[in-house]
């Protein structure tokens, strides 16, 4: 990766940045960050305002993706900003950039143990541990934002989510802390036609979805964002999966590889989550933990609505400006898909029970919500 195309990795803290009249002009993160004003002070006088606050709380939280990327990473710090004038200055989120205080895949241990206090991150990344977290994460043609987070709330699934990692016997306490919208299918080299196509690909590729191309003959792998750019160009990748256009963007891969495929069948919609750890939760006083809760669920809407305010942009500059080609993927395709994925989900629900609790939770929540799905809304043109 050149060096433009590298991140910077560096301890967020923004408490001194993007004071007012350092800037002229309203920029869509000024505009957000009025209304996260806004939602804070409504918040603080929910939660009995900042005079409530007795105690302190530093919460040193690792997040797994750059602040820089748009959506995925940014409204991180401002939500930080956000927790910090709910307690009145009393308590606040330190943020530190991926790599710099306990290596990604390491984490939920830290946080577990009590080496580390919290941390930002995507629960899917914990498969190897615990075969249901992608569940947590992202879902094969599964529920889109308004879905999960109705699911999460409304339905079961925030308490499944919770005993999830406690029957793994992690001390910690999680909180659904952003969700973004539909992800592109992918970056190719090459057009995929026929399933033959897609045989001996190396491909970088996240959660469930990977175990669907898996079976198809692709052989992948899951490396942080910072490294797929690298691999692409020395030939260790064919192809990648990541996130959203715009987030992409960030990382090159439209000068390597120039067909962009969609819809995101794997990712309809993506989960990040906070975790506490328990110990330090349960100390806290009620009043930090609505705050905490707060500024979690402004974190859901500011995320989900920044990504689907400046895709169409980036989009656009691909293919007038980029080289890049959008494709959409076959019915053909599409349809080998999902039944590749229900292939998937029945041997994970066969090999472990909790997987399957949660499978069964979800599928019959949404098969319920179908109803008012297919007469409320619009079908699509």
């Amino acid at each position: 990766m050149s060096g433009k195309d590298n991140l910077p990795s560096r301890v967020v803290d923004r408490r001194y940045r993007d004071r007012p009249g350092e800037r002229v002009g309203k920029t869509l993160e000024d505009n957000m960050k009025t209304t996260l004003t806004s939602l804070a002070v409504a918040g603080a006088m929910l939660v009995g305002g900042p005079a409530a606050a007795q105690d302190r709380l530093l919460l040193k939280t690792p997040v797994d993706f750059s602040t820089e990327l748009p959506s995925l990473g940014s409204p991180v710090p401002r939500s930080a900003e956000q927790f910090e004038q709910l307690s009145g200055g009393s308590s606040r989120m330190k943020i530190y950039e991926p790599g710099k205080l306990v290596p990604p895949f390491e984490i939920l241990e830290a946080v577990s143990s009590g080496k580390i206090n919290s941390r930002y991150l995507l629960a899917g990344y914990w498969v190897g541990q615990i075969p249901a977290a992608p569940l947590f994460s992202s879902v094969p043609f599964g529920p889109e934002a308004p879905e999960y987070m109705t699911w999460l709330y409304y339905g079961n699934g925030l308490a499944l989510y919770q005993e999830m990692y406690d029957q793994a016997s992690y001390d910690v306490h999680v909180l659904p802390c952003g969700v973004i919208a539909p992800e592109t299918s992918g970056w190719f080299a090459n057009e995929i036609n026929s399933p033959e196509d897609l045989k001996g690909l190396k491909m970088r590729f996240f959660g469930l979805g990977g175990k669907v191309m898996q079976k198809l003959g692709v052989v992948t792998s899951l490396l942080p964002g910072g490294e797929i750019f690298p691999a692409l160009e020395k030939g260790a990748l064919d192809a990648t999966e990541f996130s959203m256009p715009a987030i992409d963007a960030r990382l090159g891969f439209h000068k390597l590889v120039k067909y962009n495929y969609f819809p995101g069948w794997h990712k309809q919609a993506t989960v990040s989550e906070l975790l506490i750890n328990k110990d330090v939760w349960r100390a806290a006083p009620d009043q930090h933990k609505a705050m905490i809760e707060t500024v979690c669920k402004v974190l859901m809407a500011d995320s989900v609505a920044e990504g689907e305010a400046i895709q169409f942009k980036v989009m656009k500059d691909n293919v007038e400006n980029n080289g890049v080609i959008i494709k959409q993927w076959s019915p053909e395709m599409l349809d080998l898909f999902r039944t590749t994925w229900d292939e998937v989900a029945a041997e994970v629900v066969a090999n472990d029970a909790f997987f399957a609790k949660v499978w069964e939770d979800m599928s019959t929540f949404r098969d319920g919500n179908e109803l008012w799905k297919t007469n409320a809304f619009l079908p699509r043109q």
